[in-house]
């Protein structure tokens, strides 16, 4: 006879089992953000994947929806246009600032680098030979480039060596858009690739393979999709080859996603209610009265409402006699017994304005901007808006601060490199350290300024800064006007000995030129006799 054999467990012991279930153990976040069970949140499916199943399996989609936007809705259009033009403008400008102590250097062979330096770059970097489509210089590759992130989520700079005629430097700037990197499905192994992006065992991106076309250029039937696989860095020299610019969000993820992603859904709902108001705005404002009557509509002092006189009425209308035209303003009679019932228009509608205004005040959290700044309305107190620049100014500078270290710097980097291999810029040792090849091609990228809503209390901050050594003349004159200090004081001293040149002083006015001919006054009378020679206006002689 077998004995069964009861075991009791106390309270406390009960309590320290995990119950495992579907729902959530309704504690902690199963109370709150984990929770399936309440009404608020059962409807709620997610699920949890890694970047590529999260991200990468969705970039064409988003990047078509973040293009068409772009193209289609102004408010789209107005954020990243204004982010590029705030962040980029006119173009990061280089500012060479080597480590002389390094490098052992005094002031004057300092200034003679910068001066051979600045002389160089504005050969290749201020025209269109820079550019590997001969389209853009320097400084419009950076707007582009910066712009085509945003849109697509990431774009690439190939760096190729072109000889080409006129041309002093053979580095060019080819930018790729993110669609023509992607995996082969040409049969080879493919494994070790995400989305174009071919990492080694360790995670570390080695290559990126680029496709021959477009995949949404026209013809696609005429020409074979082929594949090339680019090294990220040079097998000789471990210089770079491709420049990926693109902002990570999670760990493993090895492309970008368009900057306006969490907020596509709100964008196109707020496109297409806009449309919608519009619409019905130009519909309401079209509004035609139709008459029934038991008379005659011939007899009526209004006529039929349709033709003319000269036509009686008999034009042919397009679409046969079953087509109906309203026109702007038209009275048209009906037949007798025929009714027509309208509702009430009202529009423009009076709500309009307050939701667009909530809808956008959260679409420009999203996109870090203030609201102010997205639709360009500055209608608070000064210290609202400059609270609101302010704000701006954070994500301007970190941005800034991204594009010249991806883009920008090591572009510089390549460009030197070249410099002096030709013998154009003497850089002794800058092959034999790396520690020496980063003190020479050490700068400073310097953006438009962030603009002055009150100068003289702005500009007295500078000054202040300057003289507890918070700043420096060069940051603060290019952040206050996108100058050169140095070539501020080069050009203030001429301007000081010509003065000395001329006898005044500063702030004082030039002496004016002697006049051509010596002019009659009151006192003294023209030969012509006129004597009253007072002013027409005020009477009050010269």
């Amino acid at each position: 006879m077998t004995v069964a054999k009861i075991v009791r467990r106390s309270p406390t012991a009960n309590a320290n089992l995990r119950v495992s279930s579907p729902f959530g153990n309704g504690k902690g976040y199963g109370r709150h953000g984990a929770s399936t069970r309440k009404a608020s949140m059962v409807t709620w499916q997610s699920a949890g994947g890694d970047a590529n199943s999260d991200i990468h399996a969705n970039l064409p989609k988003m990047r078509e929806r973040s293009r068409d936007l772009f193209m289609g809705s102004d408010i789209v259009a107005a954020a990243l246009k204004g982010m590029r033009t705030n962040i980029v403008g006119t173009g990061l400008k280089l500012n060479p600032s080597p480590n002389i102590e390094f490098l052992g250097m005094d002031q004057k062979q300092a200034k003679s680098l910068r001066d051979s330096i600045n002389r160089e770059w504005s050969l290749w970097a201020e025209t269109t030979k820079c550019d590997a489509a001969g389209v853009n210089d320097f400084y419009e590759l950076e707007a582009l480039a910066f712009l085509s992130t945003l849109m697509s989520g990431d774009v690439f700079a190939l760096m190729p060596s072109y000889k080409r005629p006129w041309s002093t430097y053979d580095l060019k700037v080819n930018l790729v858009e993110s669609d023509r990197c992607d995996t082969p499905d040409d049969g080879r192994d493919v494994t070790n690739i995400e989305s174009g992006v071919e990492v080694d065992a360790d995670g570390m991106v080695t290559a990126y393979h680029f496709s021959n076309r477009h995949p949404g250029a026209d013809g696609l039937s005429l020409a074979k999709k082929e594949w090339v696989r680019v090294e990220k860095y040079g097998s000789k020299t471990g210089r770079n080859n491709v420049l990926h610019l693109f902002e990570a969000e999670r760990p493993g993820q090895r492309r970008g996603v368009p900057i306006i992603a969490p907020i596509i859904e709100s964008l196109k709902l707020l496109d297409r209610y806009t449309d919608a108001e519009i619409n019905a705005a130009v519909i309401t404002s079209m509004f035609t009265v139709f008459v029934t009557s038991e008379n005659d509509p011939e007899n009526s002092p209004l006529g039929n409402g349709m033709g003319s006189p000269e036509t009686d009425g008999e034009e042919d209308i397009p679409g046969g006699e079953d087509m109906i035209k309203m026109g702007q303003g038209a009275v048209n009679y009906m037949e007798p017994g025929e009714k027509l019932e309208f509702a009430n228009p009202t529009r423009p509608n009076p709500n309009y304005e307050p939701f667009v205004r909530a809808i956008l005040k959260q679409i420009a959290a999203a996109l870090e901007l203030p609201y102010e700044i997205l639709t360009k309305q500055f209608t608070s107190s000064y210290s609202a808006s400059r609270g609101a620049l302010l704000e701006a100014w954070k994500m301007y500078r970190m941005r800034r601060a991204w594009l010249s270290k991806t883009f920008c710097q090591p572009i510089y980097q390549e460009w030197f490199v070249e410099a002096v291999s030709k013998g154009r810029i003497q850089a002794p040792g800058i092959f034999d350290d790396p520690a020496i090849f980063a003190a020479y091609t050490k700068a400073d990228w310097h953006g438009p300024s962030q603009g002055l809503l009150d100068p003289t209390k702005e500009v007295d901050a500078a000054v202040t800064r300057m003289q507890h050594n918070l700043s420096t003349a060069t940051r603060e004159s290019a952040e206050i006007n996108g100058g050169s200090w140095e070539d501020n004081v080069e050009q203030r001293a001429y301007e000081h000995e010509r003065m000395k040149e001329l006898g005044i002083s500063e702030g004082a006015a030039a002496p004016a030129a002697a006049p051509a001919a010596v002019q009659a006054t009151p006192s003294e009378p023209s030969e012509e006799g006129d004597e009253d020679n007072d002013d027409e206006e005020g009477g009050e002689q010269n």
